[in-house]
């Protein structure tokens, strides 16, 4: 695939409803590029195509059970997938005015062009629409998303040291947010 930065900002946003070949290769390609550029996402760097597809597809099984919703940003000229996240509503029964944040992702070729802003504000609505009050997520300490996080009014909980680690099996600090919604009248 393209290894040159894109220029333009015209992409798609839209909820996955069905799995595929296709769809799960190309979110297999968007997480060995993300692992392959050191994020901490729950992959280390002997990370396998059968390992990433047995991930996706345990997540598409949850979208499939309606215990997790997928989004993803596609570019709206090569219709590539430039990000995604999941919003995890399969919580305990004293839980179910919460959900989880988990897996922005965005490929290098696509970063700072307003994506994952925009994914985020997409499964905030989601879950408003759901009836969400609460909203949870975690990312690396002192990072872009971490950063971008604060700017979408997220509230830092606290960080945890030496909570994950880089691909490279080296340790990192996690911070927790959270997120409290306004249900539409």
């Amino acid at each position: 695939m393209s290894s040159s930065p894109i220029s333009h900002t015209d992409f798609v946003i839209e909820e996955v409803k069905e799995s595929s070949i296709n769809l799960i290769s190309e979110l297999v390609e968007l997480t060995f590029n993300i692992v392959q550029g050191g994020a901490s996402v729950g992959f280390m760097e002997d990370l396998t195509i059968e390992q990433a597809k047995r991930f996706w597809t345990e997540v598409l099984n949850k979208v499939k059970q309606q215990k997790t919703i997928l989004i993803i940003a596609k570019d709206a000229f090569t219709h590539r997938i430039a990000g995604t996240v999941q919003l995890q509503i399969d919580l305990p029964s004293n839980q179910t005015h919460r959900a989880d944040v988990a897996k922005m992702l965005v490929h290098t070729d696509f970063r700072r062009m307003g994506i994952a802003q925009n994914l985020l504000q997409h499964i905030e609505n989601i879950a408003i629409d759901l009836n969400k009050t609460l909203l949870v997520l975690d990312t690396v300490t002192d990072s872009p998303a971490y950063i971008m996080y604060q700017k979408c009014g997220w509230t830092i909980v606290g960080d945890i040291p030496n909570y994950a680690l880089f691909p490279n099996g080296t340790l990192c600090s996690t911070t927790y947010f959270y997120k409290s919604l306004s249900i539409k009248a």
